[in-house]
């Protein structure tokens, strides 16, 4: 039986505004990551896919709160430990970050070993500061990044190197699981191919041990996810095989963002439609019904009714009525 190494149940967080107004940014979402497997979460920009990579982290800052729901790494809630032993025990170890516009992650003032050095003695007070130096140079450098790399400032890096550097200073105490949002988001295609490689030689050579990666590239993530996740408006819609998602959709969200993809003109003249019309709903009103039955060109009143659950059918679920 495979190991569940991120368990996720019915998590809700929102955002609280200076007018005292909540935006429900993730509302229920549920889902499983076995060991050794990767899970890819597609959506347009204002789905939630961001702001669930934080919550996944169990630390809340305003305006980002918790509102409901478990988080479990291995087996372990860790949304009911407190900050200190989260920041400690969990954060980097159990669980890494790559975070959206990742290269500016880095302080521009400190070379890249001495970030690496105030990382590590926030975790292992115990190491010197030669033998973290003797690490990152061994993890660097079977990652393809040069030893000079860590005697450099973030400004000396060309955009792709400081991507890989973050990505390689994220996963240097080998978590179980890495979050990467976007990660190759601002990049040209050489180096977004770069990265995707680089994700990719993290999870064969055990370096982490499985990996959510968020983009609204649906065909990115069938080259690099064995599951695919659907967002729309706080909530999954859809969840399946990176295959099923990608080449047979159930959900009518799914298909239009499928549709969506940029195409070769010859090709876009032969369809109707190459954008998702409309817009998502605003989270600060409470909805009732399909969130996207306004945008969905096969709703029906029963859409509107009430709130819509997920359905499952040959191990894919989702929501939607028909």
């Amino acid at each position: 039986m495979s190991k569940i190494v991120l368990g996720v149940s019915d998590l809700k967080t929102y955002y609280k505004t200076r007018f005292n107004e909540k935006i429900c940014a993730v509302d229920g979402v549920s889902f499983e990551i076995e060991a050794g497997k990767v899970l890819g979460i597609a959506g347009e920009s204002g789905c939630g896919k961001s702001t669930l990579a934080v919550s996944l982290l169990g630390y809340y800052e305003a305006p980002l709160h918790y509102a409901a729901g478990a988080v479990r790494i291995l087996g372990r809630d860790i949304i009911k430990l407190d900050k200190e032993t989260r920041r400690v025990e969990v954060l980097g170890k159990e669980i890494a970050y790559i975070p959206q516009a990742s290269m500016n992650a880095l302080n521009p003032t400190l070379q890249i070993k001495k970030f690496i050095f105030d990382i590590m003695q926030e975790h292992k007070k115990e190491m010197k500061e030669e033998d973290v130096y003797k690490m990152a140079v061994e993890r660097f450098e079977n990652l393809n990044l040069p030893e000079r790399v860590l005697e450099s400032y973030p400004n000396e890096l060309s955009g792709g190197m400081k991507q890989r550097t973050v990505i390689a200073i994220s996963t240097i105490m080998n978590p179980e699981i890495l979050v990467a949002d976007e990660p190759s988001s601002a990049l040209d295609v050489s180096s977004q191919k770069l990265v995707m490689k680089l994700l990719k030689a993290l999870r064969e050579k055990k370096i982490i041990k499985s990996m959510i990666v968020i983009t609204h590239d649906l065909p990115l993530l069938y080259h690099v996810a064995d599951d695919i996740m659907v967002m729309y408006a706080g909530e999954s819609v859809e969840i399946g095989t990176a295959a099923g998602v990608v080449f047979e959709p159930y959900h009518p969200y799914s298909k239009m963002l499928m549709r969506s993809i940029t195409v070769p003109e010859a090709e876009a003249k032969k369809q109707k439609k190459l954008v998702v019309p409309g817009v998502p709903p605003n989270l600060k009103y409470k909805i009732t019904g399909c969130r996207f039955a306004e945008r969905c060109e096969f709703a029906k009143d029963a859409c509107r009714a009430g709130a819509i659950a997920m359905k499952i059918k040959d191990g894919r679920a989702y929501r939607c009525l028909f």
